[in-house]
């Protein structure tokens, strides 16, 4: 096999994607996924991943193929072009936390405790590459102590990944902190080799105009997105009211 790999090293001589995955993982595509392009990027994205087949089946439960690369940025005018791309692949919209138990009346530090306790489904999450520094993590500008709400460093991007966490939706001001918070972590905890820092502001909920016009003149990159915590949410919001509650089924199949 590695004779014949070394004498036809040309892509289309090579096994497809979905012919490297165990048969249970392309029992799963062939059944829940309809759309051969969508199999693909499944089958690329478990093989870069190594998804198990739990986990592939909890990324086509959620549409992952969906949400990849859908987050508002701002990355292609504050990033090297060879950066932007692949640093808007990075970060998705929205983010679902299915396995999180969010009460209504929850506090973004109560997010934060939640998040961190199943860090390991919010890395798979989050994608390959992310790697979890620390949650409010401290930085001292000036007098005044301030408070990361999540670090992550990504070791494709070769930089900081600063996650702050909104229980309400987006709104511009939010954009400007970040800024700050970029800035002084890539004055105090940047090393030499890394890359400038990554803002990522996961909000309750976002209008994308509202997103673009408080990141048009923004000079760090940050990207935004919502984080849900039902598939529900990740239907487009004239039909999200749409669907009947679990309550409703319920109560239907009681009668």
């Amino acid at each position: 096999m590695r004779y014949f790999a070394d004498a036809y090293p040309e892509p289309s001589i090579l096994q497809q994607p979905v012919a490297k995955l165990p048969w249970g993982h392309i029992a799963l595509l062939l059944t829940k996924v309809k759309k051969a392009e969508h199999r693909l990027w499944y089958a690329q994205a478990t093989i870069a991943n190594g998804w198990s087949r739990a986990v592939l089946n909890a990324q086509v439960a959620t549409h992952a193929h969906r949400r990849q690369g859908k987050a508002v940025t701002n990355f292609k005018r504050t990033l090297p072009a060879e950066r932007s791309d692949l640093a808007q692949q990075t970060l998705k919209d929205p983010y679902t936390f299915e396995f999180l138990n969010i009460a209504a009346d929850m506090r973004e530090r109560d997010l934060e405790l939640a998040i961190v306790g199943h860090i390991q489904k919010v890395l798979l999450e989050l994608g390959a590459g992310f790697a979890f520094v620390g949650r409010q993590v401290p930085l001292k500008v000036g007098r005044k102590d301030y408070f990361l709400d999540l670090l992550f460093y990504h070791l494709k991007l070769r930089c900081y990944v600063v996650v702050e966490l909104k229980m309400e939706a987006f709104e511009p001001e939010h954009a400007g902190k970040m800024n700050f918070y970029l800035t002084a972590v890539d004055e105090q905890m940047r090393h030499l080799d890394d890359k400038p820092s990554i803002g990522l502001l996961l909000c309750k909920d976002n209008d994308k105009l509202v997103v673009e016009y408080a990141l048009r003149d923004v000079a760090k990159p940050i990207g935004v997105a919502e984080w849900r915590t039902r598939l529900v949410a990740t239907l487009p919001k004239g039909l999200r009211g749409a669907l009947p509650s679990v309550k409703d089924i319920e109560r239907e199949l009681g009668e």
